[in-house]
């Protein structure tokens, strides 16, 4: 593990001052002992995994502080009733979006498999590595050698999530993984309760998104998806 923070300099072109400090503060807890590959950089954040002193892998996603869509982010999380008095604050936004998908992972992983979240500072989220020698695909990338039964997976998952009060926000086959002909759901920062403002809109764009995606390969309907989802 860095031993000090000026060994994390070697991050210095890559992260924020903040942002390697709460890396340093959750290496020196013990959570990992240094980054390894970065996984995806996105416009919401970066994602690399990190080796633990086991030799075992984590998920470290960083949040950007700076560069984000910080009004989008703020009228989502709003109509969130967790957040509902949630202010104007660029920084406490992003914190917010971070601490929520923590939230709804250790809401969703009582029912369905997601990565279980390990600890939060901040705008740094740790989970699990989901993956063998490499991290799994995402549902676009590995296409399942039974779609409709890979279909069918993610169908009871979110009905799942819906029966625990929780909708995902953004599912589509970006933020599905393919473990083992598994599904994995993942990013989880817009998932939303569904007593929020938002919660059928939300719902209906995750059934569309991933129908379409399905649609390439087998037959499905949208109308009776919505249907078995919502259903008591």
């Amino acid at each position: 593990m860095p031993k000090n923070k000026e060994e994390w300099k070697v991050y210095k072109n890559i992260f924020s001052e903040f942002s390697l400090r709460n890396l340093f503060k959750l290496a020196s807890q013990g959570h990992f002992e240094e980054l390894k590959s970065p996984i995806s950089i996105g416009k919401e954040a970066n994602i690399f995994t990190a080796e633990k002193e086991d030799g075992k892998l984590i998920v470290v996603k960083i949040y950007r502080l700076e560069n984000c869509n910080f009004n989008k982010m703020y009228d989502y999380i709003r109509a969130d009733v967790r957040y509902a008095n949630m202010k104007r604050q660029k920084r406490q936004i992003v914190f917010a979006w971070a601490q929520r998908e923590y939230r709804n992972l250790m809401i969703a992983r009582e029912v369905i498999k997601v990565p279980t979240p390990i600890a939060i500072k901040d705008n740094i989220l740790l989970m699990e590595y989901i993956g063998d020698k490499e991290v799994a695909l995402k549902l676009k990338d590995d296409i399942p050698k039974d779609p409709k039964k890979f279909f069918d997976d993610v169908v009871k998952n979110m009905r799942k999530l819906y029966k625990k009060g929780l909708i995902h926000g953004d599912l589509s086959d970006f933020n599905i993984l393919n473990h083992h002909q598994k599904p994995v759901f993942i990013d989880f920062s817009q998932g939303s309760t569904t007593d929020s403002a938002n919660a059928d809109e939300l719902l209906e764009r995750d059934v569309c998104n991933v129908c379409n995606f399905f649609k390439r390969h087998i037959d499905v309907d949208e109308k009776k998806t919505l249907e078995e989802i919502r259903k008591n």
